[in-house]
């Protein structure tokens, strides 16, 4: 007997089932008495056999998620600790950084480890947990930044309405409603993801992503698939047509201001958010709207560390360096 089409054992697991078929003993541990497969793990994209690439892997890993944690974390104590910004922009710009921070954390440290401890496995309830929290987070970075284009809308289009519209219990509501919505998003496409019988365990891909575990149905997308691509899809588009119109709104608004130095400050408060928002935009497109390989390719690694990785890193820094009261906080610490 040999194991189910698709599926790859480890060296260990082959030796085994050498050794086993050699005494006409086939040791039957991925399928069920039904004779239908039962998958307990899933083997992740290998970096390189050379133990050497593998150990540089781990490194320039280790060192991008120390440089995203610690950036974001520094933009959450300061914002904690500065009186001068409890206001909503940078409330919601904490939201963005635990987001960050959730994003990296649930994708990189595994990698790390497999490259580190030379394996490629990751257990079925492992992939799970990557697929719900990537997704919740993922999602509650789209619809946060939604909320900050919306805020900036208010700020500079109607500014004499903006504490009353952009209060402390408005703000409050809108974070609760992201983050359940995101919950919500992330449970619904874990399901349907994981829902579908998988015909192989390899996963071209440095972490479960969603597309590359997709690419491993056996029967192809459902109606209940499909339908739900097409809600995320129209979801997606919904937030991007909004952020676009208001930041038209907000343009046509700073054009029509008289002063120069108004301008550029105006400007200087909204460029972040558009940086931050157009990097987070381009990378998920390039990512999803390409087809998934079926073979490994450092093309495709390469496009999903960025969208993954890129704008957690660079979100606080391109809100730190236009920001005075941030430089002001970071100028103080270099006193010390």
């Amino acid at each position: 007997m040999v194991p189910p089409k698709g599926f790859i054992l480890s060296d260990r697991e082959e030796e085994t089932l050498t050794s086993s078929t050699r005494c006409g003993i086939y040791l039957d541990h991925n399928l069920n008495m039904d004779n239908e497969t039962t998958l307990t793990y899933f083997l992740l994209l290998e970096f390189s056999k050379d133990r050497h690439l593998q150990l540089l892997h781990f490194f320039l890993f280790f060192i991008l998620y120390l440089a995203t944690a610690t950036t974001n974390l520094f933009i959450i104590s300061v914002v904690a600790l500065d009186r001068r910004l409890h206001n909503p922009m940078y409330f919601f710009l904490v939201n963005l950084a635990v987001q960050d921070v959730g994003i990296v954390s649930i994708i990189v440290p595994k990698s790390m480890i497999n490259s580190l401890m030379d394996t490629r496995h990751i257990s079925y309830f492992s992939c799970l947990a990557q697929v719900f929290i990537f997704a919740c987070f993922e999602a509650s970075d789209l619809f946060i930044l939604t909320v900050m284009a919306y805020d900036r809308y208010v700020a500079i289009c109607n500014p004499l309405h903006y504490e009353m519209v952009m209060n402390w219990k408005a703000c409050t509501k809108m974070v609760i409603l992201v983050w359940l919505t995101s919950l919500l998003y992330g449970m619904l496409h874990t399901i349907v993801t994981f829902s579908i019988p998988f015909c192989s365990n390899v996963i071209n891909q440095f972490f479960c992503e969603i597309p590359q575990l997709l690419r491993l149905s056996c029967s192809g997308f459902s109606e209940t698939e499909v339908g739900f691509l097409v809600v995320s899809v129209i979801a997606g588009v919904g937030c991007f047509i909004f952020i676009i119109v208001s930041y038209t709104m907000i343009f046509k608004a700073v054009l029509r201001i008289p002063s120069v130095k108004g301008r550029q400050k105006t400007f200087s408060t909204c460029l972040p958010h558009l940086i931050v928002f157009s990097v987070f935009f381009v990378t998920v497109c390039s990512a999803y709207l390409r087809p998934p390989s079926s073979t490994p390719s450092y093309f495709d690694f390469t496009l999903t560390a960025l969208y993954c990785l890129l704008p957690p890193l660079f979100n606080p820094i391109i809100y730190s360096i236009r920001n005075k009261n941030i430089k002001s906080v970071l100028s103080k610490l270099r006193r010390f």
